[in-house]
């Protein structure tokens, strides 16, 4: 696998901390996580070999050669292939805001210079904030001003956090907030430059942002759309 990834585990709130751990052995130290639920149906647990329990989700931006090499040690180690202990999957991470960000979540991993690749334009991104508590009124108000319509925002804690200052000259709270934003491919670069003006490290918010491709959209109207039906 090439570029930059965005790795995401789903497992039990009682196996966080050992993911947590895991993902530092293996040279991932940034890490959120946050409690989470499944809405899966009692037969697709059942067929996963899943409980109907609490969850954990925990998110990490890898290297291209960090994931592949994750997939499979996730396998060895965590044993993540045995019914009830979760699952893991990686996307492609379209573009990160500035290249301290991308030095930071990907800090002590394999070197990206030569994994860097084209990617196939997609119609939608699903943009990434990761913002101290309490800042996602900032960060949508920045979004907003570059035509942004809407987000999700759920709480997270983070790791690494204290590697932070070597690359931005600050400290990051570990307390989080990840702000979700699915917009146009077009609007993509104006919303993530706005919230790295407005919200950015150097602010009340201390933004990280990424973006993810999205191919396909369902129940989401845009701005745009709206007005054109007017």
């Amino acid at each position: 696998m090439q570029g930059t990834h965005l790795v995401i585990t789903v497992t039990s709130r009682s196996l966080c901390e050992k993911f947590i751990s895991f993902f530092q052995e293996q040279g991932v130290s940034v890490v959120l996580s946050s409690p989470c639920h499944g809405t899966a149906s009692a037969k697709i647990l059942d067929y996963l070999g899943l409980e109907n329990t609490e969850k954990a989700i925990l998110f990490a931006v890898t290297t291209g050669r960090t994931a592949k090499g994750l997939m499979g040690a996730l396998v060895r180690r965590m044993r993540i292939d045995v019914p009830g202990n979760g699952i893991s999957f990686s996307v492609p991470v379209d573009s990160i805001g500035g290249t301290n960000t991308l030095r930071y979540m990907t800090d002590g991993q394999h070197n990206l210079t030569s994994e860097v690749t084209e990617m196939n334009e997609a119609p939608y991104e699903l943009i990434v904030a990761i913002a101290n508590q309490g800042s996602n009124e900032l960060v949508m108000d920045a979004a907003k001003s570059a035509g942004a319509t809407g987000g999700t925002v759920i709480h997270a804690k983070g790791s690494g956090m204290e590697n932070a200052k070597k690359f931005f000259g600050v400290s990051i709270a570990a307390e989080k907030e990840m702000i979700f934003i699915v917009a146009k491919h077009a609007s993509r670069n104006e919303i993530m430059k706005a919230i790295i003006q407005k919200a950015g490290v150097h602010s009340e918010a201390q933004a990280l942002v990424f973006s993810v491709p999205v191919n396909a959209v369902a129940g989401m109207r845009f701005f745009e759309d709206l007005m054109e039906d007017e």
